[in-house]
C-alpha cells in the first residue's frame, strides 16, 4: 500500500537495535483486509521487551470512543529478533 505522505512517517534512529517488535494484523473477517489484503502487517520496533510490553497495552486497549459491543478488528503478536536480542 502507497503512503501518501511518507514524509509523515516517524523515522527511528538509524543503528540503533530495536529487537522486541509488535506485529499487527488484520482479524480474519475484518472488511479491510479486501482493501489492503490478506496479508497486511506493520510492525513496530522496541529497544527492549518492557517498552514493547507497555507499548501493547496501549495499542490494544478499548479506547474511549469505543462503542458497547464493538470488537478488536487488529491482532497483535509479539515478535523478536533472536539475532539482536540474544546474539543468535
Amino acid at each position: 500500500m502507497a503512503i501518501v505522505h511518507p514524509h509523515n512517517l516517524r523515522r527511528p534512529d538509524v543503528g540503533i537495535q530495536r529487537p522486541f517488535g509488535v506485529r499487527i494484523t488484520l482479524t480474519a473477517g475484518d472488511p479491510f483486509r479486501k482493501l489492503l489484503g490478506a496479508d497486511w502487517n506493520k510492525t513496530h520496533w522496541f529497544g527492549s521487551a518492557a517498552e514493547r510490553d507497555a507499548a501493547l497495552v496501549e495499542m490494544s486497549r478499548k479506547h474511549e470512543y469505543s462503542r458497547p459491543g464493538d470488537k478488536p478488528a487488529l491482532k497483535f503478536d509479539k515478535v523478536e529478533k533472536l539475532h539482536e536480542s540474544r546474539g543468535l
